[in-house]
């Protein structure tokens, strides 16, 4: 069996529940407040039917996840499609399924379903690597907030995605 990317179901949740949760460890240790982070299975079960939760297996088996949010929590600061709670099982991580789960929902969920030639994600200036993951991957810093949650100092990142080598323009 291959890789298989899919929207997540509600049978899916409690995986996606323990993905989560291990692949979060750093966030809670850094005393951030992101839902995701935090998650039990209710709000797992929430995310799927709210939102457009994507997973990628591999031999069968959920290894990453993210989340094309359906909500409100960027419009105001931005239109642009915004994804969010994206994680690895910890043991895949550093193996690049992570990227290939990221590039695809880019590829045929945002820019080729919805037909956004961008799409947003916010992360914590905190963090020891994520922002310059993002950046390597394309992103680019355009709001710098402060939640007042404690978080300290968040990014939305924006990333064109007309611009990738095998885009083929429409007409």
């Amino acid at each position: 069996m291959g890789e298989v990317y899919r929207l997540a179901e509600q049978k899916d949740a409690e995986q996606l529940l323990d993905i989560t949760y291990r692949a979060y460890q750093l966030i809670r240790e850094l005393g951030l407040h992101w839902p995701a982070a935090n998650a039990d299975l209710a709000l797992v079960e929430d995310n799927i039917s709210t939102n457009e939760c994507y997973v990628l297996e591999v031999s069968g088996t959920i290894i990453a996840t993210i989340t094309l949010s359906k909500e409100e929590e960027v419009k105001k600061l931005s239109p642009l499609p915004f994804i969010k709670w994206f994680a690895v099982s910890p043991e895949y991580s550093n193996k690049g399924y992570g990227g290939k789960l990221l590039d695809w929902v880019e590829e045929h969920i945002i820019l080729g379903q919805l037909g956004s030639p961008e799409v947003t994600l916010a992360t914590a200036k905190k963090h020891p690597w994520l922002v310059e993951m993002y950046e390597r991957r394309g992103y680019e810093r355009f709001l710098e907030l402060d939640p007042q949650n404690g978080d300290g100092i968040m990014y939305l990142l924006k990333k064109t995605l007309i611009n990738k080598p095998h885009f083929i323009q429409r007409g």
